[in-house]
């Protein structure tokens, strides 16, 4: 997982979503460590201001799935790059596709540049159901 340019590691919910808010663009992703399951990922994504997350977690096969919207098959992947692949397409049971890659790398540029006096951020959060599809 360290290797994924999207792993962010152990940032937490809000950190997440404030990485997330700062991109701003609906379909903006990252993965980073569950908060309250060792050994589980989240894969975040934001839509309309709000941020869904999506527990990843890997079977005793090696294999990798995603909980995705209740109704929708799991599908597993033998690769965490595939299964991201996957869901940059629409109708994958999340609430939007995988548009926009918000990497550990440009969101330390991210951060340098919100230190900058005059620049403020701030994220709003909507209905949850307003990206179901």
């Amino acid at each position: 997982m360290e290797k994924l340019p999207i792993y962010h590691g152990p940032i937490g919910k809000e950190e997440g979503e404030r990485r997330l808010g700062q991109d701003g663009r609906d379909g903006c992703y990252l993965v980073r460590n569950s908060d309250s399951l060792p050994g589980v990922y989240c894969l975040c994504v934001l839509c309309n201001g709000y941020v869904y997350t999506y527990r990843l977690h890997k079977d005793n096969g090696g294999s990798w799935a995603a909980e995705t919207t209740p109704g929708v098959q799991k599908r597993y992947f033998r690769q965490i790059r595939n299964l991201i692949a996957a869901f940059q397409k629409p109708g994958q049971g999340i609430a939007m596709p995988l548009l926009y890659p918000v990497t550990a790398q440009r969101r330390a540029q991210t951060h340098t540049e919100a230190q900058t006096p005059g620049n403020s951020l701030s994220t709003t959060h909507s209905s949850p159901n307003a990206c179901l599809r």
